[in-house]
């Protein structure tokens, strides 16, 4: 397996700007999402510009949330949307980090998107993020059209933590007998334990990956109260759920990558549930790729995969 050389490119440049500033292990978590936003403003430029762009902070019965709704030119209300929660091991990261991205998705896809930041873990403990997003979910059922959305045509997305959120939301929404609400599921290079196995470190994490072992359950500790309890919890890792009834799957899943083993599980998975199932493997890709899309065609194939896929799923 070997890197492509655009995402080479990618990380290299990234590499260069993290240096720019302080050893992460030595910032608090304010800190570390400062430099988190300032590292990925880069990719964030350019791109796709949008109709309409505004944003919203309320309670929809759970918690404030800050959401960010994108419509694309040609796109009329009441219009499809794809709600989708950014990445960041369930502590960094935001609306405005995948800015770019979900602009993409909206362009690509000719329907809204709708940037949604979510409480961040360690002050804010599992299960606070889940409830104000699934508590989102059944408002915009609700009260969609108040944002010029079709509540009968939405769709969740989300990368790494996120994708592990939109599965645990719709296994919620699932329980209360609102499965329906939700007509798809894009799930880029999705986190679903903390489990990470010898081999997907040895080939994949130590010195100098983007993402290793160590760190990628270090998000994991941030997120629980108890890591070790909360390890087989099906909605904090949904890996362990009963699947069936879930709407269709697209799993996004990078070739090299710390998480590729977890994508590959969660197929299986799902098929064994009877739950729709398309899975891409990008060859070269590795975690965040998508973050690439200026530079990399590999990380511009899988959002038009992935806007391709939800624009299906909306008939």
């Amino acid at each position: 397996m070997t890197i492509d050389p655009e995402i080479v490119e990618f990380l290299a440049i990234m590499k260069q700007r993290w240096a720019a500033h302080p050893p992460f292990d030595t910032l608090d978590f304010p800190e570390q999402r400062a430099v988190s936003e300032a590292v990925r403003a880069h990719w964030t430029a350019g791109g796709p510009v949008m109709a309409e762009t505004f944003e919203r902070r309320f309670d929809a019965g759970a918690g404030e949330l800050r959401i960010r709704v994108y419509r694309p030119e040609g796109v009329a209300a009441p219009a499809p949307a794809l709600v989708y929660l950014h990445g960041g091991g369930f502590t960094l990261f935001s609306i405005d980090t995948h800015d770019r991205l979900m602009r993409e998705y909206a362009a690509a896809g000719g329907f809204v998107v709708v940037g949604v930041d979510y409480p961040l873990s360690p002050e804010h403990k599992y299960p606070v993020a889940l409830d104000r997003i699934e508590a989102l979910m059944l408002w915009l059922g609700a009260h969609g059209a108040t944002l010029g959305i079709d509540p009968a045509r939405i769709a969740m997305g989300g990368d790494s933590a996120g994708a592990n959120l939109c599965f645990a939301t719709a296994l919620r929404l699932r329980a209360q007998g609102e499965g329906g609400l939700i007509r798809a599921i894009l799930s880029n290079y999705g986190y679903f334990t903390p489990a990470v196995s010898d081999r997907a470190e040895a080939l994949f994490g130590g010195p100098g990956s983007i993402m290793d072992r160590a760190e990628a359950q270090g998000y994991y500790a941030n997120y629980l109260v108890d890591i070790a309890a909360g390890a087989q919890d099906p909605f904090a890792c949904p890996i362990h759920a009963e699947l069936a009834g879930l709407p269709p799957v697209l799993l996004v899943i990078p070739e090299c990558d710390l998480l590729t083993e977890q994508s590959i599980a969660m197929e299986a998975r799902l098929e064994a549930a009877g739950v729709d199932t398309e899975a891409r493997i990008y060859a070269g890709a590795t975690h965040s790729f998508l973050e690439a899309m200026s530079i990399a065609e590999v990380a511009r194939r899988a959002i038009r995969d992935g806007a391709a896929f939800i624009r299906r799923r909306f008939g």
